[in-house]
């Protein structure tokens, strides 16, 4: 009798263990609403909270705009999330029937087993979405002698970024902290979909620098003006150049293929509480997957959004992947 009562306490145990180390999380749009099409949103920079923003950016999609979406966040073994940890980004298997792939990591170094599943949809021709610390996505110091070594940032071509994105990284344009950044649409670009309703955008990140081979061929979207502070009505600080902060580019793979890439080098967490950036995401999704961008698409937050500001090691301590469900 006494064996018999403790049976469902410890499926209960076992239950709540799984949720406890829950990997990742995905956002089913409602009911009749679902596009047909599938999202996996990469999480993995030390500094910009996208475990912060990409969960909020996926619930937008999903919930306003029928994109099916998950979430992959770099964490530990006990699915607690935790930016500073560079190798262990579970599902990224989920990448194989993906159309689309936002991707804000920085400096990440996967097995090769997991990385082998990024290079894959890389080189299927399929579209993906470049944010921020993205431009140096990989930083191979353990494992130099693996094949995807040739995407890391010190990589001859600048890696990942400057063989696919058309920039890696170089340096901080803005005064870091203390200049933030205004969008300025591009003129000669106004048309592009993907700019649909797309005004008025500012962040506290500050401006990136560009290299002079940064590539003629990009499709520049935004011009990225750097203030002399860090409110959205501070003056430019007309001694600093614009430099493009978004923009589209081809990437060739190497059997012919060319993939999509959309860089945008604004896209902090913080940088998310502009409304017409997350209209730009939006956009940017319905038009790389094939799909007529909307008249004006509805960004408004899905439930809570109080993002941190951007800092090393200033990421909430203790969250569990499980938190990030859908409530």
């Amino acid at each position: 009798m006494k064996l018999a009562s403790l049976v469902p306490l410890t499926v209960l145990a076992a239950a709540l263990f799984r949720l406890d180390a829950q990997q990742w999380v995905t956002y089913t749009p409602p009911s009749g609403t679902a596009n047909g099409k599938t999202l996996v949103l990469l999480s993995g920079d030390e500094e910009y909270r996208s475990e912060e923003g990409l969960p909020q950016l996926a619930k937008i999609l999903s919930q306003r705009h029928g994109f099916q979406c998950t979430v992959l966040f770099s964490q530990d073994s006990d699915g607690t999330i935790n930016p500073n940890n560079s190798t262990n980004v579970p599902g990224m298997h989920l990448l194989d029937g993906a159309d689309l792939v936002v991707n804000q990591f920085r400096f990440r170094e996967l097995p090769d087993a997991d990385m082998k599943h990024f290079v894959d949809y890389l080189n299927s021709g399929r579209p993906m979405i470049v944010v921020r610390t993205a431009t140096h996505a990989f930083n191979y110091e353990r494992n130099k002698q693996s094949p995807y070594a040739v995407y890391s940032w010190t990589a001859p071509g600048g890696g990942f970024g400057g063989k696919v994105v058309g920039e890696s990284w170089t340096y901080h344009h803005g005064d870091h902290g203390k200049e933030s950044a205004r969008g300025l649409v591009e003129g000669k670009n106004r048309k592009h979909p993907i700019l649909t309703e797309v005004v008025d955008v500012w962040g506290p990140s500050d401006v990136y620098g560009v290299n002079p081979e940064f590539p003629s061929t990009a499709t520049v979207l935004l011009q990225g003006q750097t203030l002399v502070g860090m409110k959205p009505n501070d003056p430019p600080n007309l001694k600093k150049a614009i430099m493009p902060i978004v923009w589209l580019n081809d990437y060739r793979t190497p059997d012919g293929k060319t993939s999509k890439i959309l860089c945008s080098t604004i896209g902090a967490a913080i940088d998310l509480e502009s409304a017409d950036l997350r209209r730009l995401f939006v956009n940017a999704a319905y038009d790389l997957t094939g799909l007529k961008v909307p008249a004006k698409a509805d960004v408004s937050y899905v439930g809570e959004y109080k993002p941190l500001m951007f800092g090393f090691n200033k990421f909430t301590k203790g969250v569990k992947v499980s938190s990030h469900e859908l409530k």
